[in-house]
């Protein structure tokens, strides 16, 4: 079985629709996938129906935007209910909060002299979107000229430390864990960042936090190793994701996967 847990769509910052993202996944091979967009569920009802057409299973899923210091830090909430309160509020109040944050990174990038609205932002994003993020400044930063490429604008824009880069001030990370339990999912921390793992791990271990998101494309084999460690160490289940946003980037569904084995408690918590 191929499984990618970890996948966006235009709900929140991905290039394609559920329906599509659901399609092309087939079409790549994959046999059971995760719609985890940023702090919402509103692709998973299409990207379910469509998934019944494919043949391809879908996992309901929400990717948590916290924040530690100045840190962006991501949970990830698998088998979640997509309909219940806790999701709805969050889903509320980040996209409020991300609204927010983008008017001031854009504010940011006109004081530093580069010629961006928020109307090429949200025209980038599309009608299909909930929430805003950095990827759709990037491609509007692309699209006006200021930017040669979507990796171009992060390195000199609004990457994390430079100079218009603003975090998601939605929630902590241990309020986001305690939102996945509240929702009947289990939290697993998306992509740790290796420079706050050994301070981060324990107290989100204290929220409830049950794994870590270990196999990923952009994951060296030293990291995978030290992740896997640290998740047997701790009795902690792996995860693993493409973490795909766009075909911009080269990569098509299905070019990365895990196996079933490699994940087998995760996917023995959700009923699979």
């Amino acid at each position: 079985m191929r499984i990618d847990l970890h996948i966006h769509t235009t709900a929140s910052d991905g290039a394609w629709s559920p329906r599509k993202v659901v399609r092309e996944a087939g079409r790549g091979g994959l046999d059971l996938i995760a719609i985890a967009d940023h702090d919402t569920t509103q692709g998973f009802a299409a990207a379910e129906r469509v998934g019944v057409e494919e043949r391809v299973q879908v996992v309901p899923a929400m990717e948590i935007s916290a924040t530690y210091g100045r840190t962006d830090v991501h949970i990830l909430g698998y088998f979640i209910d997509p309909e219940a309160p806790a999701v709805r509020r969050h889903a509320a109040e980040a996209g409020t909060s991300r609204d927010r944050r983008m008017r001031e990174m854009v504010g940011r990038l006109r004081g530093e002299g580069v010629a961006i609205g928020l109307e090429e932002v949200l025209g980038v994003a599309g009608p299909d979107r909930v929430s805003v993020g950095r990827p759709h400044l990037a491609r509007a930063l692309v699209n006006t000229g200021a930017a040669v490429s979507v990796q171009d604008a992060f390195d000199r824009y609004i990457g994390d430390g430079c100079p218009s880069y603003v975090p998601v001030d939605v929630t902590s990370p241990q309020a986001a864990v305690r939102l996945v339990l509240e929702a009947g999912g289990v939290p697993v921390w998306a992509h740790p960042p290796s420079s706050h793992v050994d301070g981060l791990l324990a107290p989100l271990m204290g929220a409830g936090l049950r794994g870590l998101e270990v196999y990923r494309p952009s994951h060296s084999p030293a990291k995978i190793l030290r992740l896997e460690e640290l998740c047997r160490a701790h009795d902690l289940i792996m995860s693993g994701g493409s973490d795909w946003h766009t075909p911009e980037t080269g990569a098509k569904l299905g070019d990365f996967y895990v196996d079933a084995f490699e994940i087998e408690p995760l996917l023995e918590a959700g009923g699979y």
